[in-house]
């Protein structure tokens, strides 16, 4: 289907769509009445969180957002008419939980014995088999995305699941660049024996040969190890710790400097990775690995803001481990962020 085609029949079901009642309508996310077909911008979900260290919760995150979404008002003075160009969410893939559950039971055995210091051979390598499947499908689906010429956003799930996706973005870019928003620095090595980690998605992200820069904002944090992950990647590897930053503040220094800054360090090309628990734990309580600190959202979207300004182009996001509570605030909160990172995606490309 051309672009052309699909603006038709976007305009054709926006006839009888009154955008200020988007939420009192079935319709899809954000509460739009667009298909994957003629969305410019299509949402992943992946409900998977087989490796999860800490906390469960993140496989129900894509539909917490899905049903919070439907409460949004479309009209956003960072890009007012972007909806307009489409953005719709494939159906949350029941089959995925189900094979989340099945692996998630393997790796609770697996981690009982972990903790007591005996490796399960057999049980880790059924993991980490599973694992790699579910990367490739993910980068098969992603890269189809890719080659009719729509924008893609991952949401997760854990945040292993856009390795895959990061995979297809560079067999279509020579080159980019990965603004990381979290808590953690996510560099480790098989964290407990398992290579697709949620834990280790930067480490495996790093053996992506077209990924140029990594920058990492927000980390608080981190191991020994990660650290020296980040010294020996020097050049290709710039981690902005949340002590940095906000030493930078109390001396004198502004948000914006600190942004530019940032900026500074990242290609023409960039793809945001944004996990919850970069932002201030009240914000997201429920997440799978809380930390004290963090962003406002405020803070963050004026980071991205800063990136288009600056003449760089955003290929791709994804936004991972949301995890829902007793209540919607976590999916409510989701939900926010996933829409300013589609109008600021849809932004850069316009």
């Amino acid at each position: 289907m051309t672009q052309e085609e699909r603006k038709k029949i976007r305009e054709q079901k926006l006839v009888n769509f009154n955008e200020n009642e988007n939420g009192l309508r079935d319709h899809g996310v954000f509460g739009l009445p667009f298909g994957v077909d003629e969305s410019e911008l299509v949402l992943v979900p992946l409900p998977w969180e087989a490796t999860v260290s800490y906390k469960a919760g993140a496989v129900d995150g894509p539909q917490a957002i899905l049903d919070a979404s439907q409460q949004i008002d479309l009209y956003d003075p960072i890009n007012p008419i972007a909806w307009q160009n489409g953005i719709a969410m494939f159906d949350i893939p029941k089959d995925l939980i189900s094979k989340n559950k099945e692996i998630r039971t393997k790796v609770e055995k697996y981690l009982e014995k972990y903790s007591q210091g005996e490796i399960e051979v057999t049980l880790k390598n059924e993991v980490n088999e599973a694992c790699l499947v579910f990367k490739q499908e993910v980068k098969s689906k992603t890269a189809s995305l890719l080659t009719e010429g729509k924008i893609v956003g991952i949401v997760g799930g854990d945040h292993s699941t856009p390795l895959g996706y990061m995979e297809a973005l560079a067999e279509k870019h020579d080159s980019f660049g990965i603004l990381h928003i979290d808590a953690h620095a996510d560099l480790r090595e098989a964290y407990e024996g398992f290579e697709y980690s949620h834990a280790s998605i930067f480490n495996n992200a790093l053996k992506i040969k077209n990924v140029e820069k990594l920058v990492q904002v927000g980390i608080r944090d981190f191991s020994k190890g990660e650290q020296e992950v980040v010294e020996r990647e020097a050049g290709r590897v710039k981690m902005f710790t949340e002590y940095e930053i906000r030493k930078a503040l109390f001396t004198g220094s502004t948000w914006e400097k600190v942004c530019d800054n940032i900026v500074r360090e990242l290609p023409e090309k960039v793809y945001i990775s944004f996990d919850i628990d970069g932002l201030a734990p009240q914000l997201s309580p429920n997440t799978g690995t809380p930390v004290a600190g963090g962003f406002s959202i405020d803070e963050v979207v004026f980071l991205f803001e800063k990136v288009i300004s600056s003449g760089k182009k955003i290929i791709g996001f994804d936004l991972c481990e949301v995890a829902p509570g007793d209540d919607e605030w976590d999916g409510n909160v989701g939900a926010r962020v996933l829409y300013k990172l589609c109008l600021l995606t849809l932004k850069s490309k316009s």
